[in-house]
């Protein structure tokens, strides 16, 4: 398993990479620049948050290593670590469907609210879990 011990970096693709679910107190890192968007990621073993821009782009608990996570007008796609079965939030685009794969199987559909939030636990394997959410339509 690999956590990320600076807790968030920019990874050679583009993509980023948060979050440290093995430590006991809860760290932050603030205005982390990427191509002009400031995210702020908050972790430790109950929780993991990402915000980009004063908006929340992915809530983990419990806490969890979200590696090349990157995000587009088409979805979300990345991998997700963890010590057990985690649930996880995004906020999207209000009021769309998407469709949501885990580890390449389709796992079904799902309207984001009002507030462009969808939820759903992931089964952690022994390595990353991929996760990738395409919008239909």
């Amino acid at each position: 398993m690999a956590v990320i011990e600076e807790l968030i970096r920019k990874e050679d693709d583009g993509s980023i990479s948060f979050g440290n679910y093995l430590m006991d107190e809860k760290k932050k890192v603030l205005d982390f620049e990427v191509q002009g968007d400031l995210y702020k990621v908050k972790t430790f073993k109950e929780i993991t948050k990402l915000e980009k821009n004063g908006k929340m782009l992915l809530e983990a608990v419990p806490g969890a290593t979200v590696l090349n996570f990157a995000q587009d007008e088409r979805g979300v796609s990345f991998l997700v670590e963890a010590e057990e079965d985690v649930q996880l939030t995004l906020e999207l685009e209000a009021d769309t469907e998407y469709k949501i794969l885990v580890d390449d199987v389709n796992v079904g559909k799902m309207k984001t609210n009002m507030t462009g939030k969808v939820t759903f636990s992931v089964e952690i394997q022994k390595n990353a879990t991929p996760v990738k959410i395409e919008k239909i339509g």
